[in-house]
């Protein structure tokens, strides 16, 4: 056991003489005593999970509120305007190579993550070339380095996007900055995140992409260096 773990369990043991004390002194049965004790002990163990599993909660409550018709993500014109979730966290709904996926976006992480779930089913290939090791919550992971043919948002497309993949991400998609840093900017307004595309260049050579008579025209990011 660790130094921290140990004082964990001690002052997890002195809060509970404390309670103990205090339900003492009141002189409450034994049986009063034993239900508030376990009605203590589930809040604390379903707000533990709760942090622990926050990510997955937000995307499962993401997905819900699509499936409710609630429009969390805007388009106007070529910009995309995503709410912030209960979480505080922004959820995309994004489409790799085709397959849609909500996605979490986070500019603290240096590049995108999916899991092993997400990369098979959107023909994402990784493994060659050494292992990454990326830092997440639970600690350091090895992931695989892999590429994205296409991502798009809305209107915002990009190709050859560098990703890492582990099954240690569990269900947890994260868009990061090296998707971000394509965009001409982003920024939060008001709890909304907004995305807009880099601005095509005059001399015929712009990044627009082709699009169908029938659709609207994509944004083709710049690549990166990944």
């Amino acid at each position: 056991m660790s130094e921290w773990d140990s004082m964990d369990l001690i002052w997890l043991v002195g809060v509970l003489v404390l309670v103990l004390s205090a339900l003492s002194v009141r002189r409450l049965s034994i049986g009063f005593v034993l239900r508030s004790l376990i009605t203590w002990a589930l809040i604390i163990v379903l707000t533990v999970l709760a942090v622990a599993h926050r990510h997955e909660l937000g995307a499962l409550f993401a997905a819900a509120s699509a499936k409710l018709g609630i429009d969390d993500q805007q388009v106007e014109g070529e910009t995309v305007r995503i709410r912030m979730a209960p979480d505080g966290h922004f959820w995309a709904r994004v489409t790799i190579n085709g397959v849609e996926r909500r996605m979490l976006i986070d500019s603290g992480a240096t590049i995108t993550a999916i899991s092993d779930r997400t990369a098979a089913e959107s023909n994402v290939t990784a493994g060659n070339g050494l292992p990454a090791m990326i830092e997440t919550a639970n600690g350091t992971v090895a992931a695989r380095r892999g590429r994205i043919q296409k991502l798009a948002i809305g209107p915002l497309e990009t190709e050859d996007l560098g990703v890492v993949v582990s099954e240690s991400f569990g269900d947890l998609d994260v868009l990061g900055m090296n998707f971000l840093s394509r965009l001409h900017s982003w920024r939060v307004e008001n709890n909304v995140l907004v995305l807009q595309p880099r601005a095509e260049a005059g001399d015929g050579t712009g990044d627009a992409t082709t699009a169908p008579a029938d659709a609207k025209p994509k944004r083709r990011m710049r690549r990166d260096e990944t």
